[in-house]
């Protein structure tokens, strides 16, 4: 009991004798590793319900951009922060942006503007962190003429423990780039992002139950040939996807149908895969919850507005159709 006594004395006066700043970063780094742990992400991606996690997040996104400026190089707090601005741009802006009515193209232009805004800060926060990590990495990057299957020195540095910042930086520079394909300056950059993704996959290419496959599987699919696109290679990762997956992910059944069965005017996969990812239980995947049923309501409005996507679903004069 006297010795108990005596820590709690020491960490008293310990506490005491410093700063106030000090103590308050204390706390704060606290706070983050608290927040920031192994699993942490799980409150949001485990949740069934999309409105409330996105009525939530643009609150948590302030407040781990608050603990950051206290606590500035806190790896944790960039790689979250990052990643939550990029999950909030895709899943809350822009596929609702996506499905407004044609009428409203005003104001869906609007959205993906603001999406694209929301990518670059989470691309720039997950970069910040990695320059904290390994001085000179954006320099190293920037300006660069990759080529197909180059992976810069800097990149080699990287190990696992950095492969949510690869994924999400690479996942939020596509993605910025995809909302508007004429700026240059994101298409000088699309080399660098996939760059991104291959060193992750070469770490690690199981990373999230198949979550690389997606990926490649929808890069692969939707860039011209000159960019890298290649419509062999994007078949070979959707398999892949599948099957790391454990077929418990929508998502690649999802983006099959949007960047491959689209294009080639190909309803009947196009039926066949966002009807397989309407029956996947979302309860299979419990930390995948979220995602699955954002991707399910997705499958859902792809199929009821399919008429929109295949020129040969259209109605006739009286209404019906052909």
């Amino acid at each position: 009991m006297r010795k108990q006594c005596l820590c709690l004395n020491i960490i008293v006066i310990f506490c005491l004798s410093l700063p106030a700043c000090s103590i308050n970063k204390i706390a704060s780094k606290a706070v983050a590793n608290a927040l920031t742990k192994d699993g942490s992400s799980d409150v949001f991606t485990s949740d069934p319900d999309p409105q409330l996690v996105g009525d939530a997040l643009p609150f948590a996104i302030k407040m781990y951009e608050a603990l950051l400026d206290a606590v500035p190089d806190h790896q944790g707090l960039h790689v979250t922060t990052g990643s939550l601005f990029i999950m909030y741009a895709n899943a809350f802006i822009q596929k609702p942006a996506e499905q407004m009515s044609r009428e409203l193209y005003a104001e869906r232009q609007i959205a993906l503007e603001r999406a694209k805004k929301m990518y670059l800060r989470g691309v720039e926060l997950l970069y910040s962190g990695l320059e904290l990590k390994y001085p000179g990495f954006k320099d190293a990057l920037k300006g660069q003429l990759l080529l197909p299957g180059v992976t810069p020195e800097i990149l080699r540095k990287l190990k696992k423990e950095d492969l949510p910042s690869l994924y999400w930086a690479a996942a939020g520079g596509i993605s910025a780039f995809s909302l508007n394909p004429m700026d240059l300056e994101l298409a000088f950059r699309v080399p660098e992002y996939l760059a991104l993704i291959n060193r992750a996959y070469e770490l690690d290419p199981d990373y999230n139950s198949g979550a690389l496959d997606d990926f490649l599987m929808l890069y692969y699919a939707s860039v011209p040939d000159y960019m890298g696109g290649d419509k062999a290679k994007a078949e070979i990762h959707f398999k892949k996807a599948i099957e790391k997956s454990k077929g418990l992910s929508a998502s690649p059944y999802v983006s099959y149908a949007q960047a491959i069965s689209i294009p080639n005017q190909d309803y009947d996969t196009f039926k066949l895969y966002l009807e397989a990812a309407l029956a996947i239980d979302i309860d299979g995947d419990p930390s995948n919850r979220l995602v699955n049923v954002i991707f399910q309501r997705k499958a859902r409005y792809l199929l009821d507005n399919a008429e929109e996507f295949f020129f040969f679903l259209g109605t006739n004069e009286e209404g019906d159709e052909d």
